[in-house]
């Protein structure tokens, strides 16, 4: 993307993200969503997001606030502020929008998109995917990527903190 000042606009309210779904379902287009953290970006995640992108036309991110990611990764956490992880996320190529929630799961979010594809990344299991059940119901498919091995999030913090992680 050559035009910087237009990566803000990617950064969707829920109602945003609703319409520009249902716009893209009108014209044809696939949609996948994906959803997480973020804090610190690394080769992890780009992967991650680049293979959840080759499912679909566009694809939406969900980015958990503040508030809710303190609340699953505990009060140290996070690092970079939601408005910081979303201006990085916006500026990706393979993301096409960025959607902040406030709840601990994106049920909500991606009820209101309802993407042809759900892709999660990790260890997971598709009935502890939440919306896999709303998505697989409208006749869409859920996705589990393989992580990448050795990069965390979590690991890089306690490296610079000078721990290592048990």
């Amino acid at each position: 993307m050559k035009r910087a000042d237009l990566i803000p606009s990617r950064i969707l309210t829920l109602d945003q993200a609703a319409r520009k779904a249902g716009a893209l379902r009108l014209s044809g287009k696939k949609i996948a969503f994906t959803n997480g953290v973020f804090d610190i970006l690394h080769q992890g995640h780009i992967f991650s997001l680049s293979e959840a992108a080759k499912t679909a036309d566009f694809l939406f991110v969900g980015l958990n606030a503040d508030a809710s990611v303190k609340r699953l990764k505990g009060e140290s956490r996070p690092v970079n502020s939601q408005e910081s992880r979303a201006i990085l996320l916006a500026s990706l190529l393979m993301v096409d929008a960025v959607v902040i929630f406030e709840e601990d799961t994106p049920l909500n979010l991606i009820t209101a998109i309802m993407p042809d594809v759900l892709v999660k990344g990790g260890d997971y299991t598709i009935d502890q995917v939440a919306g896999a059940k709303e998505v697989i119901g409208n006749g869409g498919q859920v996705i589990i990527n393989p992580i990448l091995e050795g990069f965390s999030s979590t690991t890089l913090i306690e490296k610079m903190k000078g721990h290592r992680p048990g």
